[in-house]
Formats: structure tokens, C-alpha cells, sequence
């Protein structure tokens, strides 16, 4: 594939989930928007969260599934309401466990108000959310509020794999498998926003599955990604070193025991810019990276096989393209 149309296909992928979320992700900023919070400074603060706040991965993809199975995608927006402001909530409170000052170049809710401020705030977007969510199931069938418990054991995974990386942090003795191990982990919500679409949309057994299945995999490719773009990120880089683990492809590099100590060396106390391409080359050389990469690539081979029972011709295609834009420039 060249390099255009890898691009090309990333562009692609953005808009569509950028469509499929636009509704859900309006309706839960005026919902959050509308409550009467009256100390003034938690106000600031969640106003200056909704400013920048552009989830379409958790609404996008629930639509996705809520569509593929035959939903009516004006039907969906309250619950891609309700699990964007649930993300937003998990979002905020990572920001104060990874003492994150910074994201993509602007300050977080907890870098700009401090911890009580983005405690606070996270805790409202998860009580509006799971309100949202609980009273948009209310006249569904028995069956379809089989999402609740569904939703409740993504959260407990999701929240499981954070407790685990906490154990972990700034230890040096890590094997890389173990941190690949809570990524998977960590993809339970999104595996969690398919299944509950495919649920609520009224998917068959299959479907469900198929499309949970489907989740779980897009999920950990899309964080295996991250680490690996977080390598040509010297902020990211810098901050992942000091307070969180280096991102697992360095993790598999230093494997080899003359990798580990060139890159040792060149981290240091913090990466330098004139050391950042000499670091990349050594990572992306490493036989255990490349095993990583081809890992990936079969995941996004399952995750195509796993859409072949979708209907809808251009959902099917827009599933496929999610998972193997996942593997662009890596």
C-alpha cells in the first residue's frame, strides 16, 4: 500500500467517525452544558474541557455497530451521548493518575485547575453519563438492557488494567508482554461501545459477538499505534519517561542487551531532539519491534475476517478500513 493511499484511508477513517459521533457528541456537550454547577471555578473548568472536547472514537464506533446490525441511527444518539461523557469522565481521571500537564500542546483540566478540580469534574461527566444511559434504557426490551451489565464489566476491565500499569510504573524489570497484556486490557471499552451497539441495535448472537470480537481488536491496535507514535513525540516521550514506562517498542528493543544500552544512554534523564532519530532507527531495526509489528498485522487480518458477516456493504468497508489504517507509517 503506498504511502498516499495509506493517507488517504487515514483521512477517510477520521471523517466517517467524525459523521457517525457529530450528533451524540452535540447532544452531550448541551446535557453537561445545561447543569446548574454553581462554584465557579468547576464551571471554568468543564467549560474549558467541552471547548476542546472531540470524542468520536467511543460515540463513533457505537454507532458504527448500532448501524451495522440494522439500528436507526437517529435512535442512537443518547447513548453515544452518555458513553462519550463516560469516557470523558475515565478521560479526566487518567489525566490526575499520570500527573498529565500537558495533551497534544495544551494544558488538561488537571494541568490549568489541579487535582480536586478534575476529580470533581470527572465524577460529574460519570454521574451524568451513567444517568443518561440508565434512563435511555429504561424503554428498551429486557434483553437489550443486557448493556448496563455490559458497560459495568468494561469499566471494571478498563479500571483493572490501570490499577495494573500503576504496579508497574518506573519499574525496570517489566517484561514488554506484561504491558502488552493491560493494552488488550484497556481495549475492553472499546470492545464494550461495539457490543453494546450491536446490542441495543438488536444484532443477533453472532453479530454480537462478531462485532464485540471485532472491538476488542481495533481497540488494541489503535493503543499499540499510540506507542508507537508516542516514540516520535519527544513531549509525549519525555513525560512517558519520567512519570509513566516507555512505550513498548522501545520496551522490546531493550530485550537485546546492546539496544538496551544505547538506548539507556540516549534517554538519560530526558530525550534529547538531536538524539530522537538515532532512538527511532534502533527501535524500528529491533527483530522483537518487527515481530510486534507482524502481530498487529494479524490482528487487523481477524478483525476483516470478523466483518465479513455485515450486511451493509459500506459499513462492512468502513470496519475494514478502521483496522488496517491502524498500521499507516508504522
Amino acid at each position: 500500500m503506498s504511502h498516499n493511499k495509506t493517507r488517504k484511508q487515514s483521512e477517510i477513517v477520521l471523517a466517517e467517525l467524525t459523521k457517525k459521533s457529530k450528533n451524540g457528541l452535540d447532544f452531550a456537550k448541551r446535557i453537561i452544558l445545561s447543569e446548574k454547577i454553581q462554584y465557579t471555578e468547576l464551571r471554568d473548568a468543564l467549560e474549558y474541557y467541552v471547548s476542546s472536547w472531540n470524542d468520536i472514537t467511543h460515540p463513533g464506533l457505537f454507532g458504527v455497530a448500532y448501524e451495522a446490525v440494522g439500528g436507526d441511527p437517529q435512535a442512537a444518539v443518547h447513548f453515544q451521548a452518555a458513553l462519550a461523557m463516560i469516557a470523558a469522565a475515565f478521560d479526566i481521571h487518567d489525566d490526575i493518575i499520570d500527573k498529565s500537564v500537558l495533551k497534544h500542546g495544551a494544558p488538561t483540566v488537571f494541568g490549568k485547575f489541579g487535582e480536586e478540580i478534575a476529580l470533581l469534574l470527572g465524577n460529574v461527566f460519570l454521574i451524568e453519563g451513567f444517568t443518561l444511559f440508565g434512563k435511555s434504557l429504561e424503554e428498551l426490551h429486557q434483553e437489550k438492557a443486557k448493556a448496563f451489565e455490559t458497560i459495568k464489566q468494561s469499566l471494571y476491565e478498563f479500571g483493572n488494567a490501570h490499577a495494573m500499569e500503576l504496579s508497574l510504573k518506573k519499574r525496570a524489570d517489566v517484561p514488554p508482554e506484561e504491558y502488552l497484556k493491560i493494552v488488550k486490557m484497556k481495549a475492553a471499552s472499546i470492545e464494550g461501545d461495539m457490543r453494546i451497539g450491536a446490542i441495543i441495535g438488536g444484532g443477533t448472537h453472532k453479530e454480537v459477538e462478531a462485532l464485540a470480537r471485532y472491538g476488542r481488536i481495533l481497540g488494541t491496535l489503535a493503543m499499540l499505534r499510540e506507542e508507537f507514535v508516542d516514540i516520535f513525540d519527544i513531549e509525549e516521550l519525555n513525560q512517558r519517561v519520567s512519570r509513566e514506562y516507555v512505550p513498548i517498542p522501545i520496551l522490546y528493543a531493550m530485550e537485546d542487551a546492546d539496544s538496551k544500552k544505547e538506548i539507556e544512554k540516549l534517554l538519560g534523564n530526558r530525550i534529547k531532539k538531536k538524539n530522537i532519530d538515532i532512538l527511532i532507527d534502533i527501535v524500528l531495526k529491533s527483530k522483537k519491534v518487527g515481530n510486534l509489528k507482524k502481530y498487529m498485522e494479524k490482528l487487523v487480518s481477524e478483525a476483516v475476517e470478523l466483518t465479513s458477516g455485515v450486511r451493509n456493504r459500506s459499513l462492512r468497508d468502513q470496519l475494514r478500513n478502521f483496522a488496517s489504517s491502524t498500521l499507516e507509517d508504522i
